[in-house]
């Protein structure tokens, strides 16, 4: 019988065995369940999401990889649109100086009104960056007001006091529409992102909380919002919003329809993450449940892209808008 070469330097058996040894050691310890070997996937955090999906999912830029060009576009629209026409009136409707709104008056007025409600993930956006959007509907006789609010970092990262800002400025175009030339009976609203989110909340309002009327907003169209915001939540948004229970539950639209009753057109882009589809989709759905007219409409554009077609007036959102309002 041959014996084991133990030569490192010059054999190879040694090495073999050893090799095989440590290989058949590692395989076994592998089936144990507690091996250090073992890897073990993220928890789910909601959904079929984990944490670093679900980050992902409310962070639209990781969909739309143009956006800082989309918002360029957005303010180079918007500076050309302020260039070409008359400053808007600016008026207060609230004690800070954040508190103002951007009144677009059209040369033949049919009375109504537009009212929009910028995003900008409840951190930033003003009125003049999204001044772009008033051109087709001004040109259809419709007044656009944009309003100017708080931002989420301003208010110790509550969403209430946003949402108390956006409900008094339609408060204060409904107390002063006909001093403006139009029919406080013909407001309608729009939002995208964020700006829908908080526009979607003023439409759960009991307005006789403020004196006015319970059907003050006779129709919306909301574009790419969140309509429940548990997953944002437990998202990192929840990095710079302090939520609650409370303010979880007040400020998610889609669990107080109490009030909600009017017409609403639902828009998001095909491109822009499942979990913003989804918000769109269940919203809808909960909405036809408590008998609400609703429409969806959807475009193979990412989140920023698809508030563009908005100010378009060939495009079939802007379509559905003017449809609704006239």
């Amino acid at each position: 019988m041959n014996s084991l070469n133990t030569n490192w330097d010059t054999g190879t058996t040694g090495r073999q065995f050893l090799f095989s040894t440590f290989g058949l050691i590692l395989a076994f310890s592998c089936l144990s369940p507690t091996a250090a070997c073992q890897t073990t996937a993220p928890p789910k955090v909601w959904l079929n999401m984990d944490q670093a999906e679900l980050d992902a999912a409310y962070s639209q830029r990781n969909w739309a990889p143009n956006a800082a060009e989309v918002l360029a576009r957005y303010k180079s629209a918007s500076e050309k649109f302020r260039a070409s026409r008359k400053p808007p009136l600016r008026l207060k409707y609230g004690p800070s100086d954040i508190q103002a709104l951007d009144i677009w008056a059209p040369e033949k007025p049919n009375g109504k009104i537009l009212i929009f409600i910028h995003g900008g993930a409840w951190s930033g956006g003003s009125a003049a960056e999204y001044s772009f959007l008033a051109q087709p509907f001004l040109d259809a006789g419709i007044m656009v007001v944009i309003p100017d609010f708080t931002t989420i970092q301003e208010v110790n990262g509550s969403l209430e006091p946003m949402a108390a800002q956006v409900r008094n400025a339609i408060a204060f175009m409904f107390r002063m529409a006909g001093s403006l030339g139009a029919n406080p009976k013909k407001i309608y609203l729009a939002g995208h992102s964020s700006g829908a989110h908080l526009a979607a909340v003023a439409l759960t309002t009991d307005w006789s909380a403020l004196d006015i009327k319970s059907d003050v907003v006779k129709g919306a169209i909301l574009c790419s919002g969140m309509y429940d915001l548990k997953p944002v939540r437990l998202s990192s948004r929840s990095k710079y919003i302090n939520f609650t229970d409370g303010m979880e539950e007040s400020m998610s639209p889609q669990r107080n329809l109490k009030h909600f009753s009017a017409p609403v057109t639902l828009a998001y882009g095909l491109k822009e993450s499942p979990e913003f589809k989804r918000q769109s989709i269940d919203f809808a759905a909960a909405l036809r449940q408590e008998k609400v007219k609703v429409e969806v409409i959807t475009e193979d554009l990412n989140h920023f892209e698809i508030l563009e077609t908005l100010a378009n007036p060939r495009s079939v959102l802007c379509q559905a808008a003017l449809r609704m309002i006239k």
